[in-house]
């Protein structure tokens, strides 16, 4: 299936709707007139999108998962949707600092850089990630 640069940018578009919305839900809730901070705010590298593509996946991490480094082909934006993920991404730009992150946060490696620690923060609970990975169509 061929997605459009400008289907990828909707996609995105709802989806970080979706996701200020799920993570603001509670405080919505509590005072229903409050303004809605975003959930992940973050410029953008001036790239075209022409033949690139989205993808999403589910990334999960059992109970003491410890990923190894690695690099993604496009820029990826990371939505935790269940537990805590511990994450340090260096290179091209982004703060180099190890962090934990928790259900309803993002995080975002650009292009280049290193996801150099990857794992669950957890020994005995798991975590889910949601990945939006924008990246040049592989040859098919």
């Amino acid at each position: 299936m061929t997605v459009s640069r400008r289907e990828a940018i909707a996609a995105l578009a709802v989806f970080m709707d979706w996701a200020a919305a799920h993570s603001s839900a509670d405080a919505a809730q509590a005072a229903p007139t409050a303004p809605q901070a975003p959930v992940f705010t973050r410029d953008l590298p001036s790239v075209s999108l022409d033949g690139w593509e989205i993808r999403v996946s589910h990334v999960d991490y059992a109970p003491g998962r410890v990923g190894m480094p690695h690099q993604h082909a496009g820029f990826l934006f990371a939505y935790v949707l269940q537990g805590s993920v511990v994450a340090q991404v260096i290179g091209n730009g982004v703060s180099d600092e190890v962090r934990t992150y928790r259900t309803g946060e993002m995080f975002y490696e650009p292009i280049g850089a290193t996801h150099q620690v990857s794992k669950n923060a957890s020994a005995t609970d798991p975590a889910r990630l949601l990945a939006i990975n924008l990246l040049p169509k592989a040859p098919r």
